[in-house]
């Protein structure tokens, strides 16, 4: 109702499922094209667009390494290197018990402190392996 054209609510009721089924597979993207009236091409396009729609179940930590040019010249490929050593997993997958994922992602829009990742929902930025060691060290 607070949406006078319900393609205008796409973003938020992705939202609402992710935070209810901690991510958004193809049947909750059917689901949602249906009650908007949407294709389900068009919501799994904006799933793949976006960062922050999750497209398979993540670790308790999800590390989003952005990799774009900013923070490709200033280190990036070595923090996903480091980091894959250090969780023992490769981009795109998920540690064993479950506490950690690891994805390289385009723009966060923090070019200016790059390197950086996104931790959960929170930004970490000027990273250093030492920087991200202690992160991830402190992390329960």
């Amino acid at each position: 109702a607070k949406y006078p054209q319900p393609s205008g609510a796409l973003l938020p009721v992705l939202w609402e499922v992710q935070k209810t089924n901690g991510w958004i597979n193809d049947e909750s993207e059917r689901w949602i094209a249906e009650r908007l009236g949407l294709t389900p091409a068009h919501v799994h396009g904006t799933v793949t667009f976006y960062t922050m729609y999750k497209q398979k179940p993540t670790g308790k930590y999800h590390v989003q390494v952005c990799t774009t040019l900013s923070c490709m010249l200033r280190g990036s490929d070595e923090l996903v290197e480091h980091l894959e050593k250090k969780l023992g997993i490769h981009c795109g997958e998920v540690t064993p018990d479950g506490k950690f994922s690891l994805v390289r992602v385009e723009c966060l829009g923090s070019c200016g402190t790059a390197p950086m990742f996104q931790l959960n929902d929170d930004f970490h930025e000027d990273l250093t392996l030492e920087k991200v060691d202690a992160l991830l060290d402190g992390l329960t």
